[in-house]
Parts: C-alpha cells; sequence; structure tokens
C-alpha cells in the first residue's frame, strides 16, 4: 500500500514538472528595461556607538552600493535616507577626520564635521572626474527609539576614501572609434567589484550606451543606440564569455559586424582572459569565427596604425641639428646639417616625414616635408611655437598629412597637406581653452582622439572634435593638480591613454599619469636633477628624459635611470614619432 502511495505521489510530482517549459526562447533583459527589485535589508548599525565612531562606520558602509546602499542607509534615519542623494559618488584622500564643532554636545542631537581633501568623483558614465578643494560637511544625528545613534542628516552624496574606492571600484577600459572608424580608443570607467562575477555584465551595459561624456563628440560605436542585451554577460558552459546582444543595427555588413567583434573583445581584454563570444539575438555574430581574442581584432582595431615601426629609434635636438637617438648622429639632409637652427621637431609615425620649429630673426617658423630633404616653410606668423606633434596616418604605410603647433601660447595652428603637395595652417578652435592660460606644450595622442596639453604649468587633457572641416579643443580635464602643481615641464603619450611627465619637482621629477587623472606613480627619482626639461615616451620603448647633466632612459617606474653616451647641451629636446 505504501508503494502505491508513493508512486502516485512521483506520478503527481512529474505531472507538475511538465507544465515548466523547457525549450523557451531567450527574452531580451537590457539595462534599458530592467528594474532592480533587489530589496534585502541590511543589517542594523553595532549597538551604542558615539556619534563619531557611527559616522566613520557610516562612510565605510558606502563602499557597498548594492540595493540603493542599503548597508549605509542603515546608519540613516528613514526620512534622512528618502532624501539621501547617492548618484554619483565623490573621492576623497584616504586621510580624513571627523570631529565635533566647537559647541557642547545635546543629549539626543549631535553634530559631526567630515573634514578632508577632495580628489574627484564619479561622474553619470563612470568616468572618473578630476574635482579638488576641501571637504567639510556637517553631518546631523539624533537618537532613536531604542536611543541609539543614527545620522538625521546625511552629507549631499556618497563620499568614499580613496582607498575605500580603490578597494571597491575597478578600473575597465571600454573601446570605441575615431569618426573614420580606422582605430579603437580607449575610454576607461569605474565599475563596482563586488561581486566579481556581475562586471561582465556591468561592462556590457555601459559598453551599450555609447562613449563617455567627455568623448561623446570625438568617439563613436560600431553599435546602434538601440543596442541592447539579450541575455545576462557571462560564462559558458565550455569557458567562453558569451556577450549576447540585440538590436545592434540593420543592414550589418559583414565590416560592420568585424568592426563589432573588435570593440567588444577590447573593450573585455582588461576583464577576462577567456575567449570572448559575440552573440546576436543567441547566434554567433559572424559565421566564419565563432570565438575571440584581441589578437584576433588586432586588425579591425587599427593597432597597426599606432605601432612604431622598430626601425624608428627616436631623435634629438641638439644645437640646431636633428639627431638620430640610436648614435646621436645628424641625421641627412639639411634638417641634421643644422642648416634650419632647430629648436624642437617632431617625426610623423610613418618615419617618412619631419616638422621642425626654427628661429630665425626673432622669429620662429615651421618647416614641414620629407625627412631627409628640403623643408618647406608654413606661413604662420609667430614669436613661439609649441615643439609640433603629428596627427596619425589614414593607413598603416601611409605618411602623416596634419601636424599641430601651439602659436605664441594663445591659439593652436593645424597644418594640413593639400593636393598639390604644399602645407596649409589652419586654426583650431580653443575658446575652452584660451581661460586656462599659456600653452607650452601639446601633444596629440598617437589615435588622434585626445590633446595632452601644458598651460602655465599645469597638465591637462582635452578631447579633439572634429565636425566637417571644424576642429576643436574640448572639455579640457586638469591632471593630478594637487601632485603636480605648476612644475610640469614636458608631457609624451606612453600608450592611448597614459602619459610620461617631467617636472621641475624634486619630488616627483618624472611621474606616469593616467590621461584621466586617476593614478599617477612615481619614475625612480635616481640620477635625476630637475628640472627635467624633455621628455619622450612610446608603447614598447624606453622613456627618455633629459635633465640638465644629460640624457637617460628607464624601461619602468622601478628602474634606475642609465645615463647615455649621447652627449646634449642645454635646451636639447628628445622625441619619439608622433
Amino acid at each position: 500500500m505504501k508503494r502505491l502511495a508513493l508512486l502516485v505521489l512521483v506520478l503527481v510530482t512529474l505531472t507538475g514538472c511538465a507544465a515548466i517549459p523547457t525549450n523557451t526562447q531567450p527574452r531580451p533583459i537590457g539595462p534599458k528595461d530592467s528594474k532592480s527589485t533587489n530589496t534585502v535589508k541590511a543589517p542594523e548599525p553595532r549597538r551604542d556607538l558615539d556619534p563619531i565612531t557611527l559616522v566613520r562606520e557610516f562612510i565605510d558602509a558606502t563602499s557597498n552600493p548594492d540595493s540603493g546602499y542599503a548597508a549605509a542607509r542603515a546608519y540613516l534615519t528613514p526620512q534622512a535616507g528618502e532624501k539621501w542623494n547617492t548618484k554619483n559618488p565623490y573621492i576623497i584622500e584616504t586621510s580624513y577626520s571627523t570631529v565635533p564643532p566647537a559647541q557642547a554636545p545635546q543629549d539626543k542631537t549631535a553634530t559631526v564635521l567630515l573634514q578632508g581633501k577632495a580628489v574627484g568623483r564619479l561622474g553619470n558614465d563612470n568616468a572618473f572626474v578630476p574635482e579638488l578643494g576641501d571637504v567639510q560637511l556637517p553631518i546631523k544625528l539624533e537618537k532613536n527609539a531604542e536611543n541609539q545613534w543614527r545620522i538625521s542628516e546625511a552629507p549631499p552624496g556618497v563620499y568614499l576614501p580613496m582607498n575605500v574606492f580603490n578597494n571597491n571600484y575597478r578600473r575597465v577600459t571600454l573601446y570605441f572609434y575615431n569618426p573614420e572608424f580606422t582605430v579603437l580608443v580607449p575610454d576607461p570607467r569605474y565599475v563596482v567589484v563586488p561581486p566579481a562575477t556581475s562586471i561582465p555584465s556591468r561592462v556590457t551595459e555601459l559598453l551599450i550606451k555609447g562613449p563617455g561624456d567627455t568623448v561623446r563628440d570625438t568617439l563613436v560605436s560600431a553599435l546602434s543606440t538601440d543596442t541592447d542585451v539579450f541575455s545576462e554577460t557571462k560564462e559558458a558552459d565550455d569557458g567562453a564569455l558569451e556577450v549576447n546582444l540585440t538590436k545592434v543595427g540593420k543592414d550589418l555588413t559583414p565590416e560592420k559586424r568585424k568592426q563589432i567583434v573588435a570593440q567588444v573583445v577590447k573593450s573585455f581584454s582588461g576583464v577576462t582572459t577567456s575567449r570572448v563570444r559575440v552573440l546576436v539575438d543567441g547566434q554567433q555574430i559572424l559565421p566564419d569565427q565563432r570565438d575571440y581574442r584581441p589578437s584576433d581584432v588586432s586588425a579591425t582595431a587599427g593597432e597597426a596604425l599606432l605601432a612604431l615601426n622598430a626601425n624608428l629609434q627616436g631623435m634629438l635636438v641638439v644645437d640646431g641639428s636633428i639627431r638620430s637617438l640610436s648614435d646621436g648622429n645628424p641625421i641627412k639632409g639639411p634638417a641634421g646639417s643644422g642648416t634650419y637652427g632647430a629648436v624642437s621637431a617632431a617625426q610623423s609615425l610613418d618615419g617618412s616625414r619631419l616638422a621642425v620649429v626654427s628661429r630665425s630673426n626673432g622669429r620662429m617658423n615651421l618647416r614641414v616635408g620629407e625627412l631627409e630633404q628640403d623643408l618647406s616653410i608654413v606661413d604662420i606668423p609667430a614669436t613661439t611655437l609649441t615643439r609640433p606633434t603629428w596627427l596619425l596616418s589614414s593607413g598603416p604605410k601611409e605618411p602623416g598629412t596634419e601636424v599641430w603647433t601651439a602659436v605664441d601660447g594663445t591659439s593652436v595652428a593645424r597644418v594640413t597637406r593639400s593636393d598639390n603637395g604644399g602645407w596649409t595652417a589652419k586654426g583650431v578652435n580653443v575658446t575652452d581653452i584660451s581661460p586656462l592660460g599659456p600653452i607650452s606644450e601639446l601633444r596629440l595622442s598617437r589615435d588622434g582622439a585626445r590633446a595632452a596639453l601644458v598651460i602655465g604649468g599645469k597638465l591637462y587633457v582635452a578631447s579633439v572634435v572634429r565636425n566637417n572641416q571644424d576642429v576643436a579643443l574640448r572639455a579640457p580635464r586638469p591632471v593630478q593638480p594637487s601632485a603636480l602643481a605648476s612644475g610640469v615641464q614636458s608631457v609624451d603619450w606612453l600608450s592611448q591613454d597614459v602619459l610620461v611627465v617631467s617636472s621641475s619637482l624634486p619630488s616627483l621629477p618624472v611621474t606616469k599619469v593616467y590621461a584621466d587623472g586617476s593614478r599617477l606613480d612615481r619614475y625612480s627619482q635616481s640620477n635625476l636633477t630637475v628640472p627635467v626639461s624633455s621628455v619622450a615616451a612610446a608603447p614598447a620603448r624606453q622613456v627618455q628624459v633629459i635633465d640638465p647633466t644629460g640624457l637617460w632612459s628607464a624601461s619602468d617606474i622601478t628602474d634606475v635611470w642609465k645615463s647615455s653616451s649621447i652627449r646634449v647641451s642645454s635646451g636639447a629636446l628628445v622625441f619619439y614619432p608622433g
């Protein structure tokens, strides 16, 4: 009898399970429509905390944004929790103070001052935005019905100490195309780390939203503005990371599909070491290949455009002559012989062309042309010209056709090659730059999307915006102004989004700085004497600098600087192509 009852129970259970469909097609679950339903209640703070300790634990709890910062809201009164704005986290220095005000404490109410130094904030696009200043915020508390202190008036935002931010947020680099779709350009953002398994989904959501605020008019996406996620980005059973998209665009050509794959794969290159599988509506996007690694998309990503030829060793400007960095000997042609009396110079990325700034009768001239031939004078009336900087060319073996320089510190000229072989100067819109002061250094990134500028001894990074024939420098952002102050002497691009900076500061003669301003790393100070007046950097090359004692090189921030056998005089410059 018992066996019969058990058999009936099993049959009923199987019948119930049969009502659950097992072959349902996936449904798009994109971030544009999804809403969080997580209402997990955070644990209450420890009992009998004093106001200062409670405020510090509240600051620590803001590191967890889950469920609308539920862990931190547990320290607030219900009314304060409803009013608290958590939209854009602010980042302050690791060392901060929580002190009581001057007035005597009350039995049921208290005020604690949060004091510190602002470092930056996260923008609406999850990008780091430098923002300096003193932080002094009164945080009001009151006792609740259980005689426990709770914050009754929270600070106007989330304030994260830098160490808490670094432990709980991860820098990820998205990639978008330049307007010509010839090269992918990095666009760094920050995502919350815990849980780590959710990072791929967060990266996908940011990627389909498009370029960040500062480069929205500079870069373009291969994905349409309607793109959404078809299913969660996660690791498949075979170990590949599946990025499953939908609404990526109509009439997808094979070339556009390749561009989408390259953009997605590059954007996940710093997130996973697994193969990346790009799907559209559950189907692989390209019929001839299922999974990809970064090396598979290097051609579509335009990496050959940015790579320096191994034979291009760099150059020097010494006593008016252009010389080779490999042996110190003058290059062939009038630029090497000293005919032009060179003050500064730049070599095109492909190596075939040269731009030289020379001085004559108290005026500066810009000369441009083929490397070992006579250089043409460009009509730019100027008292000062910054060392030139080349825009990337249209193809890996194509010579550069555009070079920039700042004129008299107040304007920027871009010199382009015309169809008849001449060189003509055109203006760059610097309306956003002009109020900052005189420009003493200008370096285009090798992908052409950004420009590093030294203005009044301070370092800035601006976006290059092209609208038909109108070219502008927009959205200048200060980079590590607190650390570098007004001591910057020279700057160059180590990679697409990392700079090397030389300065007159004894504690920071040479530094490596992220272009978004979020991080600064010191190179060794050994053997260097300030001011370090010239710096040259490039991918897979040693950093070269010139100080009052000579030419020095290092491969990494921990390296001791090595002296070169090439003798250079005061005022010499060193440069790589670009």
